[in-house]
């Protein structure tokens, strides 16, 4: 009994490991020369006598990243493609920090729609993927941006309905033009359904926004981009959506979807409990340069920034969470608690899932980022597993 109890130890101090050193960012604020205990998939509030530790010293240890706006990397797409390739693309942002993410889907044909939720509902239930996210077919032909315009429709109550349903209790958000017909029952329903509705790719005006934030809307997406610029006396949908308390903007911080000062802005406005940093990524993400599809349509990435062949739009990103954190701290000099909670904490919260992912806490899953003293990254756990080791 005594040997039976003793292996049991050893088992439990193996699978256990305290993280010391490192200035760890909690719910409470930083704390110097912290400690993150793990204990097998979670973060515990104690450690076992004898638990191996790991020096971190001269380290940041930052919750793992939430992105609630991704369309693929590593060369894969959510839209298209085998579940190996999604895959592919899930382990790409985890290797950047990214160890919850929603997989987004851009503008197609109903059916084909439906059959692709049905798809990648099962890797959300595998736990692989967070959620599915419909950035589509429901938007502006005005304000379509990298979306192919003969595939897109009026908001149809009935239409976004087949897609909830298609994703067996998997869709966390849907992006909707909510000016046009339909588009207000449409943000009701979803409400109903517990599922997100977004402000995007709109043509509305300051009014009609305001009306579908009353009607259930909370997510503006990827603000200021696709939609009406602010005027003096038609303030448009990024007034609405920056003023109204029960709205949280998505940001793409790539230096190229938003100028320094559009940040400050959101953040001065919203401030930071309001912000949630996302890619918007494409399948380039952490792959390179060269021609892509987005969709139907062709995107040629330059420089790592991807525009529509024909048109020149910008087509989403090859943006990754860990470039869009060290940027926020070391241009947009942005405390790191609020880039934290930004990057982490809010987008957590708004999927429901705020009680398991977003924070280090005692009874989470162990999913967290180690940066260096510049916030570069050094290292990424998930569900207590080195994805990639700081040693």
């Amino acid at each position: 009994m005594a040997a039976r109890a003793a292996l049991a130890d050893r088992a439990a101090r193996a699978d256990s490991t305290v993280l010391t050193g490192a200035r760890v960012v909690l719910p409470t604020g930083t704390v110097e020369n912290g400690r993150v205990t793990v204990d097998g998939t979670k973060i515990a509030g104690t450690a076992p006598e004898n638990a191996p530790t790991r020096d971190l010293s001269g380290h940041w240890i930052v919750p793992g990243f939430v992105d609630l706006h991704n369309h693929g990397g590593g060369g894969a797409s959510f839209t298209g493609g085998t579940t190996e390739d999604v895959l592919r693309g899930v382990r790409t942002h985890r290797e950047h920090g990214t160890t919850t993410l929603v997989a987004s889907l851009v503008t197609a044909d109903i059916d084909f729609l439906t059959r692709r939720a049905a798809a990648l509902a099962e890797l959300v239930q595998q736990g692989d993927l967070a959620g599915i996210h419909f950035e589509g077919p429901f938007i502006s032909p005005c304000r379509k941006g990298a979306h192919s315009e003969e595939l897109l429709r009026h908001p149809d109550p009935a239409e976004v309905r087949k897609l909830i349903d298609a994703a067996r209790g998997t869709a966390r958000m849907v992006t909707l033009a909510t000016e046009l017909p339909g588009g207000l029952d449409s943000v009701r329903l979803l409400a109903e359904h517990g599922v997100i509705a977004a402000v995007g790719h709109t043509d509305a005006t300051y009014e009609q926004t305001v009306a579908a934030i009353d009607a259930g809307a909370t997510v503006a997406t990827h603000l200021f981009n696709a939609m009406p610029q602010i005027g003096h006396r038609a303030p448009g949908p990024i007034a609405a959506l920056l003023e109204d308390e029960r709205v949280t903007v998505e940001l793409i911080n790539d230096g190229t979807h938003l100028h320094p000062a559009a940040l400050e802005l959101a953040f001065h406005r919203a401030g930071a409990r309001r912000v949630a940093f996302i890619t918007d990524a494409m399948d380039a993400a952490g792959f390179g340069d060269g021609r892509y599809q987005l969709g139907p349509l062709a995107v040629d990435v330059v420089d790592g920034v991807a525009r529509l062949a024909e048109g020149g739009a910008i087509a989403g990103s090859t943006l990754t969470l860990d470039t869009a954190f060290r940027r926020a701290a070391t241009v947009d000099r942005i405390p790191v608690e609020d880039i934290v909670q930004a990057i982490s904490a809010n987008p957590a919260k708004l999927l429901g899932i705020d009680d398991r992912v977003g924070s280090l806490e005692p009874g989470k899953d162990a999913d967290l980022v180690v940066l260096d003293e510049e916030f570069r990254l050094k290292g990424v756990m998930r569900q207590g597993s080195w994805v990639i080791d700081p040693a």
